[in-house]
């Protein structure tokens, strides 16, 4: 029997990119799944995937307080509790912060900070009675500042130090905190990264096919997740800005402003 079976796993933004890798995943390891996104279609779609598999979907915002609250209301009405709350739902940006709009930030910080902070808050009571885990699902850029997200290294440093903070407050509570760091993923996220106006830019400067796979980030952070790991940085590369920008920060800035800028123009 698997480690995942019939527990009650909570997965913001799982209607496509790693989202939606874990509720695949979830659901064949025997998981009741839940999920949330802000398009209905999308939603529906998943769930008309898996017809008499326990998932519920749920349409949210999860930079509405309110949309928060209702999503986990759903979830113990229908299931009772909660065993495990993945906050992977996130937006990117791309813009300098000498032209970005203070709305583009304002916007970024409210789905990636704020909407861990509501789903956390609300799911919290139950995953404590459970012994549970929290996890978010942060980035490289919540370690290193990146050239061009600002507001999104902001969002996620602050993510990984909000969830310090309370894995260190529950530290003898048998509930454990977690956030995981991917590299570059094959995802939507860069496709609808918003630009200085908080507009998507519908293009990305990756190589998609040199980018780790959804799927592959999603059995990673499964795979923490059953071994209840304090925090997973993901790749080589990852691994190695982390360290360098630790113990060698001045030549990190140089080098990672190379990767970030060809030819003086911000990629």
């Amino acid at each position: 029997m698997s480690y995942f079976s019939e527990k009650v796993v909570v997965i913001t933004g799982g209607s496509e990119g790693i989202g939606k890798a874990m509720v695949d995943q979830f659901l064949q390891l025997g998981a009741k799944v839940a999920t949330c996104g802000r398009n209905f279609d999308k939603l529906y779609l998943l769930q008309s995937t898996y017809p008499g598999k326990p998932l519920i979907i749920h349409t949210a915002d999860v930079s509405k307080e309110q949309d928060c609250h209702q999503f986990i209301n759903a979830i113990i009405k229908s299931w009772g509790t909660i065993d495990i709350l993945i906050n992977n739902a996130g937006v990117s940006m791309r813009s300098l912060v000498a032209d970005v709009e203070l709305d583009t930030i304002r916007k970024v910080m409210d789905i990636n900070f704020w909407g861990t902070v509501y789903c956390t808050k609300f799911a919290l009571p139950y995953i404590l009675q459970k012994n549970g885990t929290v996890v978010g699902v942060s980035s490289i850029a919540g370690y290193r500042g990146l050239p061009g997200r600002s507001g999104y290294s902001a969002s996620k440093y602050a993510v990984n130090g909000w969830l310090e903070a309370l894995r260190t407050e529950l530290l003898h509570s048998g509930t454990n905190i977690m956030w995981v760091c991917p590299g570059y993923t094959k995802s939507n996220i860069r496709n609808v990264a918003l630009n200085k106006d908080g507009k998507s830019q519908m293009d990305t400067p990756m190589r998609e096919g040199e980018l780790m796979s959804a799927e592959d980030c999603a059995a990673i952070i499964i795979k923490g997740i059953e071994k209840r790991k304090r925090s997973l940085v993901m790749t080589f590369t990852g691994k190695r800005t982390v360290l360098m920008n630790k113990f060698f920060p001045s030549l990190t800035d140089k080098l990672v402003y190379k990767f970030f800028f060809k030819n003086g123009e911000l990629v």
